[in-house]
């Protein structure tokens, strides 16, 4: 370590001791390269001093009073102002360049906190609402998408209940969707086409069934439905709508505020159904053998916003036996009687 070099060399007086008991004397103090030099008026060197270990005992106070480190009995009494003022900036310089172990600690305590921080603001809320959907019993969510649906149908209407129209939906499901397919309600009045709740139900506007002339149209409409519900959790869905704090009562208590459940059906009855990228939903087409292209010009009569469902058909040109015979399908068209 070497002092600034505008202060090189620079000397002062001063009072010095070399123990408790000594008598105090003056002295000519030298500023010098890495040392702080005491010597007698005559330049006869009495004591050298480490400047990283000087150690000012009355910060701010004059005259100055320093010693060579905390525990020594030597003393130094300046009241030059320069010379003060060239050893307070070569102690701030040598302070500065010394590894600072609590400022370290403090800098990556600073930084883990915000990593903590990070994790409960950006990543908890997240897993909670997960966590909280991946562990519900299929009782409880069963429960859940039946008082859903009764809030649903306190808006919409009570769901269409022909007898031979419900055996023909069913049948329906099950020739699209396979043997174990959602259960299928049709509303009287809901805005949406179609919606997921949880326990596996799926809620279908009654213009699928009435205001088309084959039943490729609303197997279409199954199909998609069936890729949203792959793509998100209904359940996850109510929870991060409903928020974190009716998401951790589910788990600790499983329980959940009505008025969630009713926020959750009017959003259903109110939001356009998430949009799907055309080839993995061509995809599930070609899985249960439908064509899209009813289903394509369904969303868009033009078939411009649409044309990769129909170009890319996997039904083209192919044959299958109809999805439902005429008479089911009249009688589901009559589900919500006349």
């Amino acid at each position: 370590m070497t002092a600034l070099s505008e202060y090189q060399r620079l000397e002062a007086t001063g009072l010095w001791r070399e123990t408790e008991d000594s008598q105090r004397r003056e002295v000519l103090v030298s500023l010098g390269d890495a040392t702080l030099m005491i010597s007698t008026l005559s330049e006869t060197a009495l004591s050298h001093w480490s400047l990283p270990a000087v150690h000012r005992l009355n910060p701010g106070k004059m005259p100055a009073l320093y010693a060579p480190d905390v525990e020594a009995d030597e003393l130094l009494e300046i009241s030059e102002p320069e010379m003060i003022a060239a050893i307070e900036k070569v102690r701030g310089v040598i302070e500065r360049s010394r590894p600072h172990p609590g400022r370290l600690r403090l800098i990556l305590g600073a930084g883990l906190s915000i990593l903590v921080l990070a994790v409960v603001v950006f990543w908890l809320p997240g897993a909670v609402l997960r966590q909280t959907a991946s562990v519900l019993p299929e009782a409880k969510r069963a429960e859940l998408g039946r008082q859903i649906l009764a809030e649903m149908a306190e808006l919409a209407g009570r769901p269409c209940g022909d007898p031979a129209g419900v055996t023909a939906l069913a049948r329906l499901a099950r020739s699209t969707l396979g043997t174990d397919p959602p259960r299928l309600v049709v509303l009287p009045s809901s805005v949406p086409r179609s919606a997921h709740l949880p326990g596996n139900i799926m809620v279908l506007n009654r213009s699928l069934v009435e205001d088309y002339e084959t039943p490729e149209v609303l197997a279409g409409f199954l199909v998609a439905e069936d890729e949203r519900r792959a793509m998100q959790d209904p359940a996850e869905r109510l929870f991060e709508e409903a928020g974190l704090i009716a998401a951790f009562r589910m788990l600790t208590t499983g329980q959940i505020d009505q008025s969630y459940l009713h926020d959750h059906a009017v959003t259903l009855l109110t939001r356009t159904p998430l949009p799907l990228d055309a080839e993995p939903l061509l995809a599930r087409f070609a899985a249960v053998e439908i064509s899209s292209a009813p289903y394509a010009f369904a969303l868009d009569l033009s078939g411009e916003t649409t044309l990769p469902l129909i170009e890319g058909d996997p039904m083209r040109a192919r044959l299958r036996a109809p999805l439902l015979p005429d008479e089911s399908w009249v009688a589901l068209q009559q589900i919500c009687g006349s």
